[in-house]
C-alpha cells in the first residue's frame, strides 16, 4: 500500500479519555506542561482504543506516559504492547505536517504513530506508522508524508493479526445482559462511535422504524489490516418481544464521515451450526445495509459475519 492509499482512520475521543487527561494535567506545575500531558494522554488513549477494538492486547497503564513522575519529567506518549515493546503515539496538532520527537523517545521504541487532533479534540486521525530502525538517531521531526500505513505496524505482531477474526468470534456477546446495562468491551453508544453529528443523526434515523428498541449499541469493524479497506460500524438494536424472545435489528454503516459503504461488503446472519439464514451485499451507493429484523429465544446463539470476500470478521452472540 502506498502513502496515497493511507487509511483515513478517525478515532472518537469520549468523556472517559478526556477525564483521564484532565486528571493527569491538573497535577502539573505549569499550564504548558499540563497541556502537553493532556494531548499526550489523549493520543495514547486513542491508539489504545484502536487496539482494543481489534482485540489486540496492550498494557495501557504500564507505559511511562501513565507514570506520574515520568510523565512530569519527560515528554512521553508510549503505549506498551506486551512481549513486543513500546509504541510512541506522537500527538500532532491541527495543521501540523510533522511529528516532533523529543530526545527521551528516541530509545526503547519499536516505532512511532502519528495522532492528529481535530480542532475540538473530539476525535483524532491515525496518520500512519514509522519504524524506529528506519530513521536517523538524530531525527527531531518526521514528515507526515513519510509515514507508512498502519498495516506496517502489525508486522510486529503477526500472531495477533492472524488470530484477529478467531479472537473476535470466541467472545460471545450476551445480548440478554444488555437489558441490564452490562456490555462487552467495544460495544458502545452511537455518540462514542460517530464523530459527526449528522452521521449520528442518520444512524438514529435509520433505526427509527424499530421504535421499540430499548438498547442500541455499535462496534467498529476494521478489515483494514488485511485489505486496506475503510472501517465500518456494526449497529445492533434489540427489544423484548415476549418473556422468552427478543427482536433484533442489525445494520452496517460507513465510518469517519464517509457517505457510502465500500462496494461488495457482505453482512451475513448464521445459526451456530454455520447455516446462513440471511445475507445482504453493499452496492457503491449504499449509505448502509441491514438484515431483516428477526427474533430469537433466550439461550439461542447466532453469528454475524462482515466480509469483503477475501477477509472475514465474525461476531458471536447469545440471546
Amino acid at each position: 500500500m502506498s502513502n496515497t492509499e493511507r487509511l483515513d482512520l478517525k478515532i472518537p475521543l469520549g468523556q472517559k479519555a478526556h477525564a483521564i487527561a484532565r486528571q493527569f494535567a491538573v497535577e502539573q506545575t505549569t499550564p504548558q506542561k499540563g497541556k502537553q500531558i493532556y494531548l499526550n494522554t489523549l493520543a495514547v488513549y486513542a491508539v489504545y482504543s484502536y487496539f482494543k477494538w481489534l482485540h489486540i492486547e496492550v498494557a495501557l497503564e504500564e507505559g511511562d506516559s501513565w507514570h506520574p513522575i515520568k510523565q512530569a519529567l519527560f515528554d512521553v506518549a508510549d503505549l506498551v504492547i506486551p512481549n513486543i515493546g513500546k509504541l510512541e503515539c506522537r500527538p500532532v496538532k491541527p495543521g501540523e505536517m510533522t511529528l516532533f520527537l523529543p530526545p527521551e523517545v528516541m530509545e526503547n521504541r519499536i516505532g512511532y504513530v502519528g495522532v492528529q487532533f481535530s480542532e475540538r479534540l473530539d476525535k483524532v486521525q491515525l496518520l500512519g506508522f514509522v519504524r524506529r530502525d528506519t530513521i536517523s538517531p538524530a531525527s527531531e521531526q518526521i514528515p507526515i508524508a513519510n509515514l507508512k500505513p498502519l498495516n506496517f505496524l502489525f508486522d510486529y505482531i503477526p500472531d495477533a493479526v492472524a488470530h484477529l477474526a478467531l479472537n473476535a468470534s470466541q467472545i460471545r456477546v450476551n445480548l440478554n445482559q444488555w437489558f441490564e446495562n452490562l456490555f462487552e468491551n467495544n460495544w458502545m453508544p452511537l455518540e462514542e462511535i460517530f464523530s459527526s453529528i449528522n452521521q449520528k443523526k442518520f444512524a438514529l434515523r435509520s433505526i427509527s422504524s424499530f421504535r421499540k428498541a430499548s438498547v442500541v449499541r455499535a462496534k467498529i469493524i476494521d478489515l483494514a489490516l488485511q485489505i486496506g479497506n475503510q472501517p465500518v460500524v456494526l449497529i445492533i438494536a434489540i427489544t423484548l418481544f415476549s418473556q422468552q424472545k427478543i427482536e433484533i435489528l442489525i445494520q452496517l454503516h460507513p465510518m469517519n464521515e464517509k457517505t457510502y459503504l465500500p462496494s461488495n461488503l457482505k453482512l451475513i446472519l448464521q445459526v451456530e451450526s454455520g447455516e446462513i439464514l440471511q445475507e445482504v451485499v453493499s452496492r457503491s451507493n449504499d449509505n448502509f445495509i441491514q438484515l431483516k429484523r428477526f427474533r430469537g429465544n433466550f439461550g439461542e446463539g447466532f453469528n454475524i459475519q462482515v466480509s469483503d470476500g477475501d477477509f472475514t470478521i465474525k461476531e458471536t452472540f447469545v440471546i
